[in-house]
């Protein structure tokens, strides 16, 4: 399987490529690929790691699936190709920082936050047209387990932003004496009204990132 990846993240990821289980999961994506339609496009399946390099990592932004309906995945979680309309989480996000920063992206695309330092990671990396969790347990949840605990154990002062009961599960690798982790209910708008609006998440990460000594997000962006 050709992975695009920056190169920062073979060695930290270098024992996870080798183990069984990714090689299975390989050999179940090759043939995924090739039996059906599959997003996001194989060639972006780690652009979130390649778009944002491991020693770079600043704020991690935890989602679960990508997107399955067409066209919509584009490797990074939450975000979609700017041609297509914004999937309801995602205007929710962007109501929420209107309200906290008083702006919002022109895109919905999001790389320039990944190209800031934001990871932008699914816990499944891939999905069938159509098919919502249907990669699941496949591999990807033990595989970013590993990417969101290399981060928490050889990175400093990383916020991660754990939105839904799932985000914060995942999160308990984190270690939140070197870190900042800001929770709330998902932007879904099934709970977006139950804390996600008011919770701010965007200008508290600027806030610490600021005491920390290091460069904030421009979350409005060009």
């Amino acid at each position: 399987m050709s992975i695009n990846i920056h190169d920062s993240w073979k060695a930290p990821l270098k024992e996870e490529f080798e183990k069984d289980y990714f090689k299975v999961l390989s050999d179940f994506l090759k043939k995924e690929y090739q039996r059906t339609q599959v997003y996001p496009a194989s060639q972006n399946m780690f652009r979130a790691m390649d778009l944002c390099p491991f020693d770079k990592v600043k704020v991690v932004i935890l989602g679960q699936d990508p997107y399955h309906g067409l066209n919509q995945a584009n490797g990074l979680c939450f975000a979609v190709h700017d041609t297509i309309k914004y999937p309801p989480s995602l205007l929710n996000i962007f109501k929420e920082m209107d309200s906290d920063l008083g702006g919002r992206p022109s895109s919905g695309d999001l790389v320039h936050w990944a190209q800031q330092g934001v990871l932008l990671l699914n816990s499944t990396l891939t999905v069938q047209a159509g098919q919502a969790g249907s990669h699941q347990k496949k591999g990807w949840e033990e595989f970013t387990d590993a990417i969101i605990k290399k981060v928490s154990d050889e990175n400093e002062g990383v916020v991660f932003i754990l939105w839904g009961n799932y985000a914060q599960k995942k999160g308990s690798v984190i270690n939140p004496q070197k870190h900042l982790i800001i929770k709330s209910v998902h932007p879904s708008p099934l709970s977006s009204y139950r804390g996600f609006f008011g919770s701010k998440p965007f200008s508290k990460t600027n806030k610490y990132l600021e005491d920390m000594g290091k460069e904030t997000i421009d979350w409005v962006g060009a």
